[in-house]
């Protein structure tokens, strides 16, 4: 899945998750970081994978038993996001797969990459 990330996005999640680190809304605080400007929230950049995992695979019924993620390089407002995973172990005795995970930007950067396990529950 594809999505551009926009400030209304940080606005969104700053509500939504009281994150309100000056890094993600103060354009001159940002500025003067190792970042040099504004950067989103590491829970904008993982949820594009929530949205692959419940929508496309495994799929609808599936949520995340444990995520090892590591955070390679920043979003910044305005960036495309690719959410992106990959199966690398199915159970026979138990609905749970390891997936391999990444967000890539637009530019090619991985912004994200890592591992989950998810859980699949069938629904009607």
């Amino acid at each position: 899945m594809t999505r551009t990330v926009t400030d209304a996005d940080i606005g969104l999640f700053t509500e939504i998750s009281g994150d309100r680190n000056p890094l993600h809304y103060d354009a001159e605080a940002a500025g003067r970081s190792r970042f040099g400007e504004i950067v989103v929230q590491g829970g904008i950049t993982s949820a594009i994978l929530n949205a692959v995992v419940a929508e496309q695979l495994p799929g609808p019924g599936s949520v995340f038993l444990n995520v090892t993620w590591n955070f390679t390089a920043p979003v910044r407002p305005g960036d495309t996001i690719t959410g992106e995973v990959e199966v690398l172990e199915v159970r026979d005795d138990k609905p749970i797969t390891k997936i391999a995970t990444r967000v890539t930007r637009g530019d090619g950067v991985v912004a994200l990459e890592g591992t989950a396990l998810c859980y699949t529950m069938t629904i009607a």
